[in-house]
């Protein structure tokens, strides 16, 4: 019995791990200045100077279920509509540290 309670958690600890998503160790600090060299031009300020209706402002990446560091990292790596990718362009480190300015921005209302 102990060894089938042993295995089964074996199970779920190796199924958490293979299944669940990393945390990002990111650096908003650092995310600012890459921000500033790369998102600025078309998001200053979080606005979206191409499409008004989709800033980086919190109730707008909440209602496109992109409010976390996940959805605005992949967003930023890979592109979408006129939001171009930035993989290949900024090492995935400074993507990260990307996602994390953008995302405590838009928590702080871009202040």
């Amino acid at each position: 019995m102990k060894k089938i309670i042993s295995v089964l958690l074996l199970g779920i600890t190796i199924f958490t791990f293979a299944f669940s998503s990393p945390a990002l160790a990111a650096d908003a600090a650092a995310g600012r200045a890459v921000f500033t060299a790369n998102c600025a031009s078309c998001h200053a300020g979080g606005k979206n100077l191409v499409n008004a209706g989709k800033s980086l402002k919190k109730a707008d990446l909440e209602k496109y279920n992109m409010y976390s560091e996940e959805a605005i990292l992949a967003q930023v790596t890979k592109g979408k509509g006129a939001m171009p990718a930035f993989q290949g362009k900024l090492q995935p480190a400074q993507i990260e540290n990307v996602a994390a300015y953008v995302f405590e921005q838009a928590g702080n209302e871009w202040k």
